[in-house]
Order: C-alpha cells, then sequence, then structure tokens
C-alpha cells in the first residue's frame, strides 16, 4: 500500500515496564531506527518509566507511565488508559511481555477495537522457575489469543513452539528476532588493552565473560562451577561479569566465588554503561541461562568479532550456529569443556571463528533488516483499517 503525502501510522507501544533487559532494548533499538517519516511513536509502561524510558524520551518519542503496582494493580488505571486511547487512537498498538500483552488486548477492545500486536519473549514456562502469576497471565493469553490479537510476534522459533503447544493461536504467530547495530557492536582491537588495565590483569590474559542482570534463570552459578572447573587446568583464565546485581556486595554470588576458589581471577563489576567495550575486550563470551528467548548478549558479543559458548535454550544454538558452541543448561562440566576447546584453537583460530559470527549476524540478525520486518508487520496489519489514507493506485 502507498500513504497519501503527510500520513503518518500512530504506534502505541505498551510494556510491562522499562528497566533494562532484553525486551526493552529491543524497544529502544527499534524506537532508535524506526522510519519517523512513516511512523509516529509513542510508549506506554504499565508501572514506571525506568533507565530505558530515559534514553527512549532522549530519541524525542513521548514515554508515560501508569504506575500500575505489580503486586497491587489497579484495574481503574487500566480503564483510564483504555478512555485515553479512544479518545486519540493510535492506528495500532504493540504490547511487549504477558503483563502488557493481556493488558493491552484488553485495552483494545474497550478503546474500540484498535489493532493490537502481541509481542512474545519466553521460550520457556517451566513452573519450578516461573512466576505463578506469569503463568497464570500466559495461560490467559493462550485463550483470549483467537480474538484479541491482530498478530502475535515471538522473539524465537523456541518461543512460538512453546506457545504453540500452550494453546496460543498458530496462525497469528509470526517469528521476528532481536536486531543488532554492527556500528555499536565491533571489533575493538583497544578494548582488550584497556579492559585489562582497569581490571589489573596481564594484557596477554585470557578473559571469558557474561553480561548478565543477577536473575535466577541466568545461571550465574552454573558459571562460576564451570570457572572453577577450567581453573585447575588452566589458572591463568580470568572471568568477568557484569549485569544489575553482579557486584562483590551480592553475599549469594560472593559466596560461590569463595568456595569456587576463584577469588582472585573474577571481576564482578556490576552495571555498566560501556557494554560494547567489554565485550570486544572477551576472547570468548557466554551465556549460561536455563531460560532465554533470544539472548541479546550472545548477539552482540557475536557482532563484536567474539566467538561464543552459549547454553542451548531458546534459538541460542541456532544462532550461534558454526560460529561457536552449544551446551546443555545446567552443565557446568560441559560449559567448562567447551571453553577449554575454544582456548586450544588458540588466538587464529578464535578470530576466525568470531570472523564468521560477526558476518551470521550482518546475513541475518542486523537491526535494519529487523526493523525492516516490523516496519513491515505494522503496514500489514493497519491496512485495512487506514484504508481511507491510501494514495489512489
Amino acid at each position: 500500500m502507498t500513504w497519501k503525502k503527510g500520513f503518518k501510522i500512530k504506534l502505541l507501544h505498551l510494556i510491562t515496564d522499562l528497566h533494562v533487559g532484553g525486551a526493552e532494548m529491543m524497544l529502544y533499538k527499534l524506537l532508535s531506527n524506526i522510519d519517523r517519516e512513516v511512523f509516529e511513536v509513542e510508549v506506554v509502561s504499565l508501572t514506571d518509566t525506568g533507565p530505558v524510558g530515559i534514553k527512549i524520551r532522549e530519541l524525542g518519542v513521548p514515554v508515560r507511565a501508569l504506575e500500575i503496582r505489580k503486586k497491587a494493580p489497579n484495574p481503574l488505571k487500566l480503564l483510564q488508559f483504555a478512555r485515553q486511547i479512544r479518545q486519540s487512537p493510535p492506528h495500532c498498538i504493540q504490547t511487549w511481555m504477558y503483563h502488557a500483552d493481556l493488558a493491552g488486548g484488553l485495552a483494545s477492545v474497550l478503546a474500540g477495537r484498535i489493532p493490537v500486536i502481541w509481542g512474545i519473549r519466553h521460550s520457556r514456562l517451566d513452573p519450578q522457575s516461573t512466576k505463578r502469576t506469569t503463568l497464570w497471565i500466559a495461560g490467559i493469553c493462550a485463550r483470549l489469543s483467537r480474538k484479541l490479537p491482530a498478530k502475535i510476534v515471538c522473539c524465537s522459533e523456541a518461543s512460538r513452539q512453546v506457545h504453540a503447544e500452550l494453546g496460543y493461536e498458530t496462525g497469528k504467530m509470526v517469528v521476528i528476532p532481536n536486531g543488532f547495530d554492527l556500528s555499536a557492536y565491533k571489533p575493538d582491537p583497544s578494548s582488550r588493552i584497556y579492559v585489562r588495565r582497569e581490571l589489573g590483569i596481564p594484557e596477554e590474559a585470557l578473559l571469558i565473560g557474561m553480561v548478565a542482570r543477577y536473575a535466577p534463570d541466568k545461571d550465574h552459578r552454573n558459571f562460576i562451577y564451570a570457572a572453577a572447573r577450567l581453573n585447575t587446568c588452566r589458572p591463568d583464565v580470568h572471568f568477568l561479569l557484569c549485569g544489575d546485581g553482579v557486584t562483590w556486595e551480592n553475599p549469594e554470588l560472593v559466596a560461590w566465588t569463595k568456595a569456587a576458589g576463584i577469588l582472585d581471577r573474577c571481576h564482578l563489576l556490576g552495571r555498566r554503561d560501556d557494554i560494547a567495550r567489554l565485550t570486544a575486550s572477551l576472547d570468548i563470551a557466554t551465556s549460561s541461562s536455563y531460560s532465554e528467548g533470544f539472548s541479546n548478549v550472545i548477539g552482540e558479543a557475536m557482532a563484536c568479532g567474539v566467538p561464543c559458548v552459549a547454553t542451548d535454550v531458546g534459538d541460542s544454538a541456532l544462532v550461534v550456529g558454526q560460529t561457536g558452541k552449544a551446551v546443555p543448561p545446567k552443565d557446568h562440566r560441559t560449559l567448562a569443556q567447551a571453553w577449554s576447546e575454544l582456548i586450544e584453537l588458540g588466538p587464529v583460530g578464535r578470530s576466525r571463528l568470531g570472523q564468521a559470527a560477526r558476518l551470521r549476524i550482518k546475513e541475518h540478525f542486523s537491526l535494519p533488516l529487523i526493523v525492516n520486518r516490523y516496519e513491515e508487520l505494522y503496514k500489514e496489519v493497519i491496512c485495512n483499517d487506514v484504508s481511507e489514507y491510501a494514495a489512489d493506485q
């Protein structure tokens, strides 16, 4: 469809929160690159603004928070939101994660059936490790998926399969993976020197790292146990961990590190704003999660030309392909062995893998490709609703 001159597609993005996470950062990257000549965008958080909300505002995108408390949600705030979008309706609402999917779907009905696109980020719904409210809302969404959303975006093929089994409407599902900015994440030999100097370790030291907030599903214990195992045969290797809660003030993490006997080899950096630089400094990047939709940190490391070892959850094995290694989750022995095998390749062998990894991201997961897929999906969903704005053919 060709749009009339001056017509803009109004998009409203509804997300559970705007703290640092995979969905939030993908939304930020999408808004950083979407065609603002065609799309007029706004972001609404169900809870608070958060640090990613501040970054989105810096793009010139309006951001507001409904201030709904997770533990005691007020349904009146959802009704107020529905009233607001009824008064000034967007052409389409895209929601991110289960709570926003349900809230956005209901609000779209109350506001007069605005087309809504759901966004699913999970690839595992294990009753042992998933909150009961999350399981409950996902189940409700499965039952409502035949009527509420126009489309359902899954961030991975694994996510699509899991939710199809849960009862989500398969005919509405489309897989759009995360995209990566190859200009921001790229090989940078100087980072290797600067980061090692910051850590106070030799410039030739091998550095294995993981970027992940401290959360059960990221399985930092698995990483630490694997590091301890590798340390018995490679005491020259250092380990870098960063992310929210990954600090020396974290008693559980410090206890594991101390018990593993690698206090002098572990570097806990907490939350950092220079993730691209830290990632480019690594010899091997890792994700040790036991649950993942689509790993941003693995894609970012590959874009930096760093070979990866990732647990085989979500689409991690698919993304890594032959450029690194995929290992079973919760298996520190196999994780340590995979690290050892990449170390044995030497700098030249790892460099070849890293080059292949960056090329794989460029060909399949570059940000312009992914943003274009979102833009085409928006146009497809709303084309019938805005036919009066189409130019004569």
